[in-house]
């Protein structure tokens, strides 16, 4: 019988500092072939749900497959939106090696992500960060962006003020200083780098609240359809995503102002290969702004689950 690794094994194998370092290393190699995932509707119109498919493999040594329903209305039946499996294989003989709780990989190797993005992208001092969302993602997002940045005030935003405090509380107990916002304008203006995670299909982050110097973090909207910026913050910003291919399909944030005509994929900065090889700069000045979109990578899952299993 193959190992299973329960949550509890993935996040005690996956130390925010480790894990942030053998992403950058693995972007870097640029030697994990990873084709854009697959989506396939699935639901119903009462419970709308996406199957998602994300294979990926470093020839001759090691492959796997995430699999993904993202069902966005479960927040009313007490659950998660996201449920995923992976599944690890030898890649000299294809043998399963091992499966894996999908979402605690998911969301381990989506916070370091972020965080490394915001190493090249946030400014070196960034003390304020406000997280958009309260999912199971928001507290991953936090402790790993004070991995990386000396965060000494964390403010969480959502739309129920007792789940916005639930995180903050969770964050609390892990020793960082946390609080709900109650107002979500307020507290994008008050911070240095704000971290999004929903799947909102209407803008939350806009323009007109980010302030200069900012890091803006976009990670849960994953569907042309979904976004959590506005045009305006878009056209203000230095823009970096996780890969070219995955975004550029996929991101709403980004497909939406190509549709419209008020951006282009021409004024993409770059991605995170091109970030951790070092072929193009992060920020360039304290008070630009700057934002990463993220929409997951199988880069990140395979270099995750190799490294649960060990």
């Amino acid at each position: 019988m193959i190992p299973f690794f329960d949550a509890d094994a993935v996040h005690a194998a996956l130390g925010y500092p480790e894990l942030i370092a053998a992403l950058r290393d693995a972007f870097a190699a640029a030697d994990i072939e990873a084709p854009v995932r697959t989506a396939h509707e699935v639901g119903t119109p009462e419970a709308p749900g996406r199957l998602l498919a994300m294979p990926a493999w470093r020839r001759g040594d090691v492959l796997g497959v995430k699999l993904v329903n993202v069902f966005p209305r479960n927040a009313a039946r007490g659950l998660g939106a996201v449920h995923a499996t992976y599944v690890l294989f030898d890649g000299t003989t294809g043998a399963p090696r091992a499966l894996i709780d999908g979402e605690a990989l998911t969301n381990r190797r989506t916070a370091a992500s972020s965080a490394l993005a915001s190493h090249y992208l946030s400014r070196p001092d960034s003390r304020v960060l406000t997280v958009v969302g309260t999912g199971h993602l928001a507290p991953a997002l936090a402790r790993a962006h004070a991995v990386v940045r000396p965060i000494r005030q964390v403010l969480v935003w959502g739309r129920s003020a007792a789940k916005a405090e639930a995180v903050a509380a969770r964050l609390r107990e892990a020793g960082l200083p946390a609080e709900p916002a109650p107002d979500l304008a307020h507290a994008v203006a008050a911070a240095d780098i704000v971290s999004c995670a929903t799947v909102s299909t209407e803008p939350l982050v806009l323009g007109r609240d980010v302030r200069p110097g900012t890091h803006v973090d976009l990670v849960g909207a994953f569907t042309p359809l979904m976004r959590e910026s506005d045009d305006a913050l878009v056209r203000a910003s230095r823009v970096f995503v996780d890969t070219r291919a995955g975004a550029l399909a996929e991101a709403g944030d980004l497909t939406q102002p190509i549709a419209a005509g008020t951006w282009s994929a021409e004024c993409l900065c770059g991605d995170l290969h091109d970030l951790c090889r070092g072929a193009q700069f992060g920020r360039t000045g304290a008070d630009e702004i700057t934002l990463f979109k993220s929409v997951g990578a199988a880069l990140e899952d395979l270099t995750a689950a190799a490294m649960v299993v060990g």
